[in-house]
């Protein structure tokens, strides 16, 4: 699709930063439509994850991507940190996400893929609601804006939605002369699948906390229109056979719960019924198998 307009501009804008800081919530908050799933523990976001935001003057695809960090020692982690550099290398803007009023050796990394793509960079310094009082955050604006050269520092409450507006700004001013690259309205690339494995993968972490801790994956392996709603099988992956019991719980009460959690979500996102039935299977030590990691979409 393409706009008479001279003056619209579009491109990527990829969201980096380190494991837990902020990035999904980011997006969603972006786009205004939860498009990443987002919990409470560190690398949650495993692919890289496109939310679009269009307006009359401007469309940015923002990408989600997996934290950086340096422990790969799994496949799976290794998957997911050449996911998150083939992002930042490719977009035309890198937004380096940071925790307000810290700097972990974690966002040092980050910063050094920065500097090696020679991508323009603006650093959203996240969680600003937390510091008080709010004076606090000079000293930490003035310490990280010494360690680049970024076009803007915008501090922002991702969570609370503060300055989100000014930020969309600043990354829009920064995008290239373009027309529209997505169709008006659509707001990712990924298809209903995806989503819904998603999902069912967050409602899943939430409700297991600590007890499993990253060897599960969830594959849709049939969906299908039937009397009205949307028929989805899909199968949860774990990597040990202990683990099965614990994701299944006493009863197959746990599952029920985040089935039906899934489903409520899904029924809302969806903007239809779903009919959702939940499996679990084991694939032992899938997190450092690579044939396992590209059959589940993960490599």
């Amino acid at each position: 699709m393409s706009t008479p307009d001279p003056a619209f501009r579009a491109g990527f804008a990829a969201l980096v930063g380190r494991p837990n800081v902020g990035k999904s919530t980011l997006l969603n908050t972006l786009i205004g439509q939860k498009v990443s799933i987002v919990t409470p523990r560190p690398q949650t976001t495993r692919h890289r994850i496109l939310g679009i935001y269009t307006d009359a003057h401007v469309q940015i695809a923002f990408v989600d991507t997996p934290g950086l960090h340096r422990e790969a020692a799994r496949a799976l982690n290794k998957a997911m940190n050449r996911t998150a550099g083939a992002a930042l290398e490719d977009a035309d803007l890198v937004v380096f996400v940071v925790e307000a009023p810290r700097w972990f050796g974690e966002d040092e990394l980050v910063l050094e893929r920065i500097v090696r793509s020679q991508r323009p960079a603006v650093l959203a310094v996240n969680k600003v609601d937390l510091v008080h009082p709010r004076e606090n955050l000079l000293p930490y604006l003035a310490q990280v804006s010494a360690r680049y050269e970024f076009r803007a520092i915008v501090p922002i409450s991702a969570l609370k939605k503060d300055n989100i507006e000014d930020l969309r700004r600043v990354i829009g001013e920064l995008m290239p002369l373009a027309p529209l690259m997505f169709p008006l309205g659509e707001i990712t690339d990924r298809d209903v699948k995806f989503r819904i494995a998603e999902m069912i993968r967050e409602k899943l972490t939430l409700e297991l906390n600590q007890e499993v801790p990253y060897g599960i994956a969830v594959e849709v392996e049939r969906m299908a229109e039937e009397d009205g709603q949307l028929a989805v099988n899909a199968c949860i992956w774990v990597d040990r056979e202990g683990q099965k019991p614990i994701v299944i719980g006493p009863k197959g009460e746990r599952l029920k719960r985040v089935g039906r959690s899934a489903r409520l979500t899904l029924n809302e996102i969806l903007g239809q019924r779903l009919h959702l039935t939940l499996w679990v299977k084991v694939r032992e030590n899938w997190a450092d198998n690579a044939r396992a990691l590209k059959e589940l979409g993960l490599e």
